[in-house]
């Protein structure tokens, strides 16, 4: 129905309209200022991790840099638990309003559920992948005076003990055993896997001469390397390492045969779209500092800072990686 510009019914539409407006515009105006005003406190980071190892020393520096650029604390939050998945889902069930981030893994997002985990969120439904951090680099190391001097050694020294070489590993669905896999597969060796509770017991028994050889982080055996109590036959990296240029990687003998770890950051899934892109920005701007990206290196990871698009293609990538891997040899959860 049209009214009359001089009709009581538009007069009183009118001056109803001109009452409110008044409300309308302060309500507008409350709603950019609030929308404007993120972060307007404290932010947490979930890093599903316990203390001191290598995902809470990164996610922590994360958080150091992260929070000048946000203009708020950044408050790391570790929940370790269940092969990073107890931390992950937390994250996943908190108020999706921006002030719950969460440091992802390979383990909690691809190789966890492929595996057949149980995994109560949705890896790619529960959250807005905001971005790739970096790539985190194992090492295949034997023990100073193991007899294989070299990866092809090695190799060779599988092929003609079939069933007799070990390899140690933080536990069936870690990085390292799951590297171990893809190994015996394109190299066409059989060895024995034996699953830890952590890296730590595993390399006490590879010194030890109870096992052969393990995938340990690059960084945290460095120390080691260059004690010569342990030696690094091969990197899973797909370049060699600047600080290691000695060091071939396990493609250079058997293409294919790359393994690393990554981190990265995410939200809750129904995180506003602007709040996430704010995130986003702020992380690159983080990432752009050669001072923070020598630092992330000197923690063993190789800054790869991907958007959510790309984060997307490359956990994708992953899963298809990993999947066939995982059916050949018939992974299951312990």
């Amino acid at each position: 129905m049209l009214l009359h510009l001089q009709s009581p019914l538009y007069r009183a539409a009118s001056a109803t309209l001109r009452a409110a407006l008044p409300c309308l515009l302060a309500l507008g105006f409350t709603s950019a200022a609030h929308a404007q005003a993120y972060p307007a406190r404290p932010v947490k980071l979930i890093v599903p991790f316990a203390v001191g190892g290598s995902g809470d020393l990164i996610g922590r520096l994360l958080a150091e840099r992260l929070g000048p650029t946000l203009g708020q604390t950044v408050l790391v939050d570790n929940k370790g638990g269940n092969g990073s998945i107890l931390g992950t889902d937390l994250a996943a069930k908190a108020a999706p309003d921006g002030y719950t981030l969460v440091l992802t893994n390979g383990a909690a997002i691809t190789t966890g559920p492929l595996i057949g985990q149980n995994v109560p969120y949705r890896p790619l439904d529960d959250f807005r992948h905001v971005m790739l951090i970096g790539t985190f680099t194992n090492a295949l190391i034997v023990r100073g005076e193991h007899p294989a001097k070299t990866f092809p050694a090695f190799i060779n020294l599988a092929r003609a003990n079939p069933g007799r070489i070990s390899y140690g590993s933080a536990g069936v669905g870690s990085a390292g055993f799951l590297t171990g896999e893809l190994l015996k597969q394109l190299a066409k060796i059989d060895m024995v896997h034996i699953p830890y509770k952590g890296t730590g017991p595993a390399l006490t028994d590879m010194l030890g001469g109870q096992i052969d050889a393990m995938f340990n982080a690059l960084i945290a055996a460095a120390p080691h390397i260059r004690g010569g109590k342990v030696r690094a036959l091969a990197i899973t990296a797909e370049h060699r390492d600047p600080d290691f240029p000695e060091v071939p990687t396990m493609a250079e003998s058997v293409p294919g045969a790359v393994g690393d770890a990554w981190f990265g950051i995410a939200v809750p899934a129904k995180t506003p779209p602007a709040v996430a892109e704010q995130l986003r920005v702020a992380l690159a701007r983080s990432m752009e500092a050669p001072e923070f990206r020598q630092k992330l290196n000197a923690l063993g990871l190789a800054p790869l800072p991907l958007g959510p698009k790309e984060l997307l293609t490359f956990i994708d990538a992953e899963n298809r990686k990993w999947a066939p891997v995982i059916r050949a040899a018939n992974i299951k959860p312990e």
